[in-house]
């Protein structure tokens, strides 16, 4: 099995690095940044590297055609029009690209070319979606599904207590882009940064969530009246977004400064990023809890999925790569072992219908020292 990962990034390293380890598979990384290709050789010369540009749609379908199968880690801009190549190209695809079209626009290209594309596969959107779409096959009814996700630094440094485990320029997508959630059956719009509150979670202590645009296809696939996706942070990072974006940093329309012509978001981007890089041996953890709710043989079921995890020293990998990049490798073990075979575009929720596809991906992640927690008890 000859497999391509598009983009050889914080998370799209370690996803090479975790499939070169099946003898079965022949592994290539393929990223426009050399330093990137350089330390994923340095961890395992056997995966072969490439230099390419992944914004051109024509040179990536060429790039795959010599590939049985592709993993896409490219960032959230260039992930639809990637996707469509790699379709184009007939390759079956898994993708972790957080880009802000509907991917269901591409699911008759998928179908005509007999493609099978997993899409949102990490871990929010990805596991979530999955765990929902499970519990809502095993209820009569789904009344409410609640997501609450963040990945953070374990050492909280001023000024931003944070650092990108992921593309910072998705990161800054989580902050623009308005966010969809289900209310009362009803689809509702709100500003990304809206409706905070306040949680405890064990390990972590206090957290801020805030609405985020991450609940993806669930909104068209679940028959949900309620249906929210929050991210979280630690407290007082969401005024510090609100105050950059409502000033104007994160606005993509060029501004005329002495003659030159800059974009106040290229400016922004050039500031913060290297105060959000995510270093080598920086000790990162990821914060996840699913809440399902719904009726089964006219009771109340409340379903809740918990994820702690936290930067594996030994391997070197950060949490956000882990709980991420494991997903989407573990599922492209899942497509290989012919597990799924349906034709089109896959939201994780999809996989989450089939009882054999949720073991698998929980079974491969546990294996890999992700592991979910579940606890079942009687809703409200």
């Amino acid at each position: 099995m000859n497999v391509v990962v598009l983009g050889a990034g914080l998370v799209g390293g370690p996803m090479a690095l975790d499939l070169a380890q099946d003898d079965d598979m022949n592994v290539t990384a393929v990223d426009k940044q050399p330093e990137a290709l350089e330390q994923v050789a340095s961890r395992n010369p056997e995966i072969a590297t490439v230099n390419a540009d992944l914004s051109s749609p024509q040179a990536v379908t060429e790039l795959v055609s010599e590939f049985d199968l592709v993993l896409s880690a490219v960032p959230g801009f260039l992930g639809f029009e990637t996707l469509r190549s790699v379709i184009a190209a007939g390759k079956n695809v898994v993708d972790i690209a957080f880009f802000p079209e509907n991917p269901f626009d591409l699911d008759e290209l998928a179908k005509n070319n007999g493609v099978v594309a997993v899409v949102d596969c990490g871990v929010a959107p990805g596991m979530s979606n999955l765990l929902i779409g499970h519990v809502d096959q095993l209820l009569d009814h789904t009344d409410s599904a609640l997501i609450y996700v963040g990945g953070l630094p374990e050492i909280r440094e001023w000024p931003y207590e944070y650092k990108a485990g992921f593309s910072p320029i998705d990161v800054i997508e989580e902050y623009t882009r308005p966010a969809r959630y289900v209310e009362n059956g009803q689809v509702v719009v709100r500003p990304a940064l809206s409706d905070p509150e306040f949680i405890d979670f064990p390990k972590v202590g206090t957290l801020e969530a805030f609405n985020t645009d991450g609940l993806r296809t669930l909104a068209d696939t679940i028959d949900a009246p309620n249906l929210k996706e929050k991210t979280l942070r630690y407290p007082g990072h969401i005024e510090k977004m609100a105050v950059l974006r409502e000033t104007g940093f994160f606005d993509t329309e060029p501004l005329d400064i002495r003659g030159s012509s800059i974009r106040p978001i290229d400016f922004t981007t050039r500031l913060l990023f290297p105060k959000w890089k995510l270093e080598q041996g920086d000790v990162d953890i990821t914060v996840m809890k699913v809440i399902v709710e719904g009726q089964a043989g006219g009771t109340s079921k409340r379903y809740t999925y918990e994820l702690f995890d936290r930067y594996d020293a030994q391997s070197g990998v950060h949490s956000m790569a882990r709980t991420t990049g494991y997903t989407a490798t573990v599922a492209v073990r899942l497509l290989t072992a012919g597990l799924y075979t349906t034709p089109g575009i896959t939201p994780p929720e999809f996989l989450g219908r089939h009882d054999a596809c949720v073991s698998f991906l929980l079974d491969g992640l546990k294996q890999r020292g992700v592991e979910y927690t579940e606890t079942v008890d009687q809703g409200a």
